[in-house]
């Protein structure tokens, strides 16, 4: 096999597989099939990618078809949003189609079933029905309905389409197996009532067609050879067959559906439902809104169709679920910008900076480069002067030692400009820093080839000329979720995982290049990040929204955490072996400090979990996370805290034992959960282990007054 045949993935390797026995080139054909219920989101970017990348390697059309069977949910709006996210991302269509343009002709179809046998009108509820579908170990009952004659479904079937009953009164269903192992294959619905106008057929229908009848009949309409879905409908491809079988006629194209790992991004959901939450109850200003994982939200957060078609690309294409982490698309549209933003200096949080040596009125304009990655970007203009703006985070009038920026006594240079000194500064009456003064060095500019110009200096500050800067709107955008997994908690609402520090708007002030930026531009601003100007920019105001800084801070604050936690788990083995309890009280102490800092619930819940263990170290140090961490005990699962008690009152160390029996005591758990551990309490009370403490046995006293 060759280099090339190696890298291909399994989806290509079928498709090549297919062409070498026998299967016409021409007669490839793909496509991309979303409901219109909602906004594509970034797990839709993959599946796009996939689709018509296939269309792009193999010169084969791919049809755009919206699965638009659902009329109470679907709207045009979402249509309209789906053809520009598409077009946006760099691919077109072969033909726009849509599941209701073969309403007539699924119909008809169902008609056939009817007459053969194959299909009928159930007349139950959906929870009579779900409940005789049986379970994956015990097969379905038939329903009362299932041996109705053909002329009677027949005239129900004709009913329901003509609107003469209410919704959830009848359903069509396809006579298949109520025994089958597959419980989708146990009569599935193919039709239902539903008097809700659609957004192309209007009124026209009463009746609407379920997907799994839908889709695999409308790819076979379309003639699409290889119809490429996500893991979840694995077991819907024997359905998806079934239906295929009744109508297939052998002089065509038979359509076969292959299944891949979706998209699982941290830090975000993917549920269209959840999404839509989000919108409604205000969490986020839209579908749009720069937080959102929308295609649309990431364009207006400044992300390039480069960098989301090049996150699909490394991900590659696999049968396996797997989680790709949030870092690595911001990895990806990094690069991107780096080659292309324009350098610019903006400075968000201002502080006022004179140059006391400066001639009045005096005003330059400095060379600056627009981009050292791109040569041909050439340079611009800024100006200088007197006064200009520093971040208020790149002074301090006494400094560590570390301390790289501006302070009294030292020098810094200014991007593109001269070498300054911090002389003194001005304080309002509160004591806040209102000016900066400070010499200059006449000698210093930048690119003068001059002495003083090459004198190397501890950092680089960006700066905004006063006279000439430029107010600014800039809206700093950070991740929607505090949690790596915010919808997969037990009995936590994914909710509850908002990042209350998501957003937050201030007034920056900006070279006057940007004056003219217009929608969707893009820059660097130095040493801050990525930004690009948002669509409520106006000729009057400019708005920025951050797209991405130029570090990951995620990856970093996560490595820290993760960090943090495990140097406390090594500080627990120091509990053991002093021999004072001042020593002890400030080991404790020091890691719960360390615990009530993090803030990551997934890596808190993981690390509780991992430490329930007969190790009197980890017993102990997962009784400090429900003492310290900022959990709430509902948080934890029930089993978990009920294994840890119970080991933990039974374990050789009597430090362990004591602050299990002081958790019991002071956190909030009910008063039938705190009796269930009564008797193991009453044990070491009434025969206490060689090494119990007086203190230990001074809780336990306690413990059971207060029962």
């Amino acid at each position: 096999m060759s280099t090339e045949e190696k890298s291909l993935h399994f989806i290509e390797q079928i498709i090549e597989e297919n062409l070498t026995n026998g299967f016409p080139q021409n007669k490839l054909r793909f496509r991309f099939p979303p409901e219109p219920n909602g906004y594509l989101h970034i797990g839709h970017a993959k599946s796009i990618c996939l689709n018509f990348g296939l269309g792009l390697k193999y010169n084969a059309p791919v049809n755009l078809r919206f699965d638009d069977t659902n009329p109470a949910k679907e709207e045009q709006e979402y249509v309209d949003a789906i053809k520009e996210d598409l077009q946006w991302l760099g691919f077109q269509w072969d033909k726009e189609l849509y599941a209701s343009d073969y309403f007539q002709q699924l119909y008809d179809w169902a008609i056939i079933l009817i007459n053969k046998g194959k299909a009928y009108v159930d007349s139950q509820s959906s929870e009579a029905m779900a409940e005789q579908k049986g379970t994956p170990s015990q097969a379905g009952v038939d329903s009362p309905y299932r041996n109705r004659s053909v002329e009677e479904n027949l005239a129900l079937f004709e009913g329901m389409k003509n609107g003469d009953f209410q919704e959830g009164t009848h359903v069509l269903r396809a006579k298949i197996d109520m025994a089958s192992s597959n419980m989708l294959m146990r009569d599935p619905i193919m039709y239902r009532v539903l008097h809700k106008e659609h957004h192309r057929t209007g009124n026209d229908w009463c009746i609407y067609p379920m997907y799994d009848y839908t889709h695999g009949e409308s790819d076979y309409l379309e003639q699409i050879s290889h119809s490429i879905c996500t893991l979840e409908f694995v077991m819907h491809r024997e359905l998806y067959d079934w239906f295929l079988d009744q109508i297939y006629d052998e002089s065509k194209v038979r359509p076969h559906q292959y299944e891949f790992a979706r998209l699982n991004l941290n830090y975000t959901v993917m549920s269209k439902r959840k999404l839509l939450q989000l919108v409604q109850e205000n969490f986020v200003s839209g579908w749009d809104d720069p937080r959102m994982p929308t295609i649309s939200g990431l364009r207006r957060r400044g992300y390039t169709a480069a960098s989301i078609r090049k996150f699909c690309d490394i991900i590659g294409v696999a049968k396996r679920e797997n989680i790709i982490d949030y870092s690595l698309l911001e990895f990806c549209l990094r690069d991107d910008l780096n080659k292309t933003a324009p350098r610019v200096m903006a400075v968000l949080d201002p502080v006022k900076v004179v140059i006391t040596n400066y001639p009045e009125g005096k005003e330059e304009w400095l060379d600056a480069e627009n981009n050292q990655e791109d040569e041909s970007a050439g340079f611009r203009k800024v100006p200088f002067s007197k006064e200009f703006y520093i971040e208020r985070e790149d002074f301090l009038e006494v400094a560590p030692a570390k301390f790289f920026r501006l302070s009294i006594g030292n020098e810094v240079r200014l991007k593109n400009a001269y070498i300054i000194k911090g002389e003194s500064v001005v304080k309002d009456a509160d004591g806040t820093i209102t000016e900066i003064h400070v010499t200059y060095d006449e000698d210093s500019r930048s690119g003068s080839g001059s002495e003083a110009s090459k004198r190397k200096v501890a950092g680089t500050l960006h700066w905004v000329s006063i006279q000439h800067a430029v107010e600014a709107e800039v809206r700093l955008y950070d991740r929607l979720f505090i949690d790596e997994a915010p919808d997969s908690h037990k009995e936590k609402n994914f909710l509850d995982f908002i990042n209350p520090n998501s957003l937050s708007i201030v007034k920056g002030f900006v070279e006057p290049s940007l004056e003219t930026a217009v929608l969707g531009d893009k820059f660097q601003f130095q040493r801050l990040g990525y930004f690009n100007v948002d669509k409520d920019s106006t000729a009057s105001k400019l708005v920025f929204n951050k797209t991405v800084g130029l570090k990951d801070a995620w990856e970093e604050k996560g490595k820290k955490e993760t960090n943090s936690i495990n140097n406390a788990l090594k500080d627990i083995n120091k509990y053991f072996k002093v021999s004072t309890r001042e020593e002890r009280n400030a080991i404790r102490n020091a890691i719960g400090e360390t615990l009530a800092g993090i803030s990551n619930y997934s890596l808190l819940q993981n690390s509780f979990k991992k430490n329930i263990n007969n190790n009197k170290s980890s017993l102990l140090f997962a009784n400090l996370i429900l003492k310290y961490a900022p959990l709430k005990a509902s948080d934890y699962d029930r089993e978990d805290l009920q294994k840890l008690f119970t080991m933990s009152l039974r374990s050789e160390s009597t430090f362990v034992r004591s602050r299990t029996v002081l958790n019991l005591y002071h956190l909030e758990y009910d008063s039938e959960f705190k009796n269930s551990f009564r008797d193991e309490i009453l044990k070491l009370e009434s025969n206490p282990p060689k090494n119990s403490s007086e203190r230990e046995k001074e809780f336990i006293e306690q413990f059971l007054n207060k029962l």
